[in-house]
Parts: structure tokens; sequence; C-alpha cells
């Protein structure tokens, strides 16, 4: 007689197959030709996933048996349509924590070093329309301007280009902007532990931070709660940045007491590197903008990365976004006004000569 075997280890096994087969769709679907499984294996690790190209090779085949992907020999998979309506509408349950384990993956693989401002950061890509690049840039320069974001430093890319392992679909301009779970891991590096809790927005008055009006957790979200906020125009960026009342988008994380002195000198270094943007350190066990930490732990307020594209999205310039999207070497991003400078004067018919200017 053939046992059943134990219920919850074949469901440890089902919830491993799912997120694998997530992970797997999410790669190819950015992807514009065919990846093999040594590619795939190699950036499964930026969804914290490590799998030998073996095993990666056992996933595929079960895809392929669903129609997820589409076998090309020993080149590799690209995914099909049935693939990408999975991706959009199945594995919801999967999806819950896939956020939350995405920023601590990258978080521990950014190797930024603040002292000679060398090594991979974490980025955002954001696509635009292609024949409104000036447009989009003369609306998103107020923010990069700011204290409500990460790093005024972006890397643009045309159709065709990439920007690390990211494919810029026909018909778009893919902006690079650094996302703020960059500070996760240069807080790391220094020895300090952070947690994420919330992603939310925060109500600017009289040019001041006065609370979280809109929160989510990214335990328990399936989607990185910054983007949700983008796509409803909950975040009004641009009236903060102009009148000094509005909202803008930012986290809310933590640290042990422990570690506040030496966080509080991590914090003046970035300030003076142009790292991180307006950052608030809470006190020991104390509510900062109206949010509570867990015992023993400061809170700790950063702004998003991703607060110039909401301004677009506020102006009526619909985005596609891919927060924390992949990890990219610092020193080939550019502050944002020379790019600024460059597009407006030598880009007036589109993206084709984007590749030239952003060189």
């Amino acid at each position: 007689m053939r046992r059943a075997g134990n219920p919850a280890r074949r469901t440890e096994k089902g919830n491993m197959m799912n997120k694998v087969m997530l992970a797997v769709l999410k790669i190819l679907e950015r992807q514009k030709g065919i990846i093999g499984s040594g590619e795939l294996a190699r950036q499964l690790v930026l969804h914290g996933i490590d799998l030998k190209e073996r095993s990666v090779r056992y996933h595929l085949k079960f895809m392929d048996q669903y129609g997820y992907t589409r076998a090309f020999g020993k080149r590799g998979r690209k995914i099909t349509e049935k693939g990408r309506a999975e991706l959009r509408n199945a594995f919801v349950s999967q999806k819950v924590g896939f956020v939350i384990s995405k920023v601590e993956t990258l978080s521990y693989l950014a190797d930024f070093d603040l002292d000679t401002l060398q090594g991979n950061v974490i980025i955002n890509v954001s696509f635009f329309q292609q024949g409104k690049l000036e447009k989009i840039m003369r609306i998103l320069k107020p923010a990069f301007s700011s204290p409500y974001v990460t790093s005024d430093r972006v890397f643009l890319a045309g159709p065709g280009e990439t920007i690390g392992d990211i494919v810029i679909p026909e018909g778009k301009i893919g902006l690079a902007t650094v996302c703020s779970v960059t500070i996760n891991g240069i807080f790391l590096k220094a020895g300090i532990p952070i947690t994420s809790r919330f992603g939310g927005v925060v109500e600017i008055s009289g040019n001041g931070f006065r609370r979280f009006t809109s929160l989510i957790s990214y335990a328990g979200s399936s989607l990185d709660p910054h983007e949700i906020f983008i796509k409803g125009r909950m975040a009004d960026v641009l009236g903060a940045v102009r009148n000094g009342e509005g909202g803008v988008l930012a986290s809310f994380r933590e640290i042990p007491t422990v570690c506040l002195e030496k966080a509080r000198g991590l914090i003046r270094e970035m300030a003076k590197k142009g790292i991180g943007g307006m950052i608030l350190l809470g006190e020991p066990n104390k509510p900062l903008l109206e949010l509570s930490p867990e015992i023993d732990k400061a809170g700790l307020v950063v702004m998003g990365g991703l607060n110039p594209v909401a301004v677009a999205e506020w102006c009526g310039i619909p985005t596609e976004n891919e927060p924390m999207a992949t990890l990219f070497e610092f020193s080939r991003l550019e502050k944002f006004k020379p790019v600024y400078g460059r597009v407006s004067g030598n880009i007036k018919d589109g993206a084709s000569k984007l590749a030239a200017s952003a060189a």
C-alpha cells in the first residue's frame, strides 16, 4: 500500500515550486529574447532563491508542460501569453511576502561603498512613452531638486537598450532611479540591523512632516506599497515640493536602540554624499510620525526613491514601474541636472538620440 506522505511537507514543496515558478515568470517577462537556465539561476538569487542550474531546468520542464514557457532547445526559454496571464492573475498566495523577501535579499546583495561611491545600488526602473521625454523630464525636475528622493542620480535608456538585465520595450524610455532599499544595504554593511515594516504616504504641512496618512505592510503585501500609492495618485509630491503642502512616499523602518548613535553618524555621512534624502530618526521606544516601533527599537522614516515618478502620475502621465528592479553600478548613474540639460537641449525628435546623450 502506498503511503500518502506528510501533508505539511507536500504543501511546503508545492509552495517552493510556486515561488520558483513565480520568480522565473517575472524574470522571463522582462527579457527581450531567449534566456538560458544558467542565467535564470543567476537572476533568481536576486529574488532570494538559490538553485543549481540543474534544479532550474527541472522547474522549467514543468512550466513547459503547463504552457507557461516555450523551450528553444539548449538556447533557453521565453514566456508565453499563458505565462503572462498566470503571472498577472495567479500565484496570489505566493506573492504575499514576496516583496519583503526581495527587500531582504537585495539589501544583503547591494555592495555599495559609501566611502568610495563604488559598487552596486538597488534601482527602480520606470517606463515612459518615448515621444514625451522632454516634457516628462521637465515635470520630474522639481522632485529631483527636493529632499524627498533617495538620490538625484539617474540612468536613461531607449527602446531595445538595457538597464542592468532589464530590456527597454519598443516605444518606451527607461529611467532608473536609486531605490530607498539601498539605504538598508548601507546600514547592513555598517553593521546596523534594519527592518522594513511599512510603505506609506507622509503628509507634508507647513514644509514639515506631520504623519503617515496611508500604510501598507511590506510583509503582508503582494505588491510594492509605493507602486499602489503611485497608481492611486495618493501622493501629491509636487504640492509638497512647491508649496510645502502635500504628501510624499516614504517607508517606516526600525533599528535596534543600541545602534542609534552609529546610525546618526551614518545618516550624516550619507547626507554629505548625496544619498538618502531626508531621513527621520526617532527615539527609543517612542512614536515617530504617530507610528510606534517595537520594544527596544527606534523608528526610521526614509523617503521613497519613486517620488519623482509619483509626480508624473499625479500630472496625468502614465508610467510602468518596477520597484527594486535590479542591482546597478552606482558610478554609471549620473546627476539628474546634466541629464535634463542634454535632453532639453538636444532631444527634440524622440529617443533616437537618447543613447548618445546618456552615454
